[in-house]
């Protein structure tokens, strides 16, 4: 099965950057455009398999580019990010094909999530990018059950301790930067959010405590790197 490419056309830098970053990390080749004509030239002259619209784009709006590559290509899921929630827009939206829509701020896992349903339904035979289940030292992370599993024990996980996990599990024996993993869970990297992350990691720390093969480092100045 050939990889999945993502078109993303995204006028703020660092949304932009940081979406890309995040799908590439899951998989999906992503090509990222700052304005609508931009992302409508890179449409004709490559493969998509799904584009991420964002509405207000300088250039050509990201209701206008969705008609004019529905012209193109009448089947190609089709998500709108937005700042925006107004019920007009979400309705012009829809009218024009899309196949969801999304509003800003939103969770990268909630994205992820939604993609990964509309591919399932588009694409047949398209399985996950990620798996559902990890392997750490002794323990299994089942992430869809949101469970920590070693023999006949079960730690069952919050949302958000099973997220930040994930994350880790991705990216086992690198370095799973701060702020990505803020920005990808809590949506904002600012000071409370970031002592929040550090009760979860310590929290996920405990859980693992009985494989001492096992650990969860800082790296300064970076982030977090799960060893095992």
């Amino acid at each position: 099965m050939h990889k999945i490419r993502i078109l993303l056309a995204e006028d703020d830098e660092n949304l932009g950057s940081l979406l890309k970053e995040y799908l590439l990390v899951k998989g999906y080749e992503t090509c990222l455009y700052a304005d609508g004509n931009k992302a409508y030239k890179g449409f004709i002259q490559e493969h998509f398999d799904l584009c991420l619209l964002d509405v207000m784009m300088p250039v050509k709006d990201g209701f206008t580019l969705a008609k004019e590559i529905r012209l193109i290509n009448s089947d190609i899921p089709i998500i709108f990010l937005t700042a925006k929630s107004m019920k007009d827009d979400v309705l012009e939206g829809f009218s024009l094909g899309a196949d969801d829509y999304i509003t800003k701020p939103f969770s990268m896992e909630e994205l992820l999530f939604r993609i990964e349903a509309i591919l399932r339904r588009t694409i047949p035979g398209t399985n996950d990018q990620q798996p559902d289940q990890y392997e750490i030292g002794d323990y299994l992370f089942d992430s869809q059950k949101q469970q920590l599993i070693k023999g006949k024990e079960i730690q069952k996980l919050t949302t958000k301790e099973s997220e930040l996990l994930k994350l880790l599990c991705s990216n086992k024996n690198k370095v799973l930067e701060r702020n990505f993993a803020l920005r990808t869970i809590w949506i904002d990297d600012n000071y409370f959010n970031a002592r929040s992350m550090d009760v979860y990691i310590t929290k996920l720390r405990k859980y693992l405590k009985n494989d001492p093969s096992i650990q969860i480092i800082n790296i300064h100045g970076k982030g977090y790197k799960l060893i095992c």
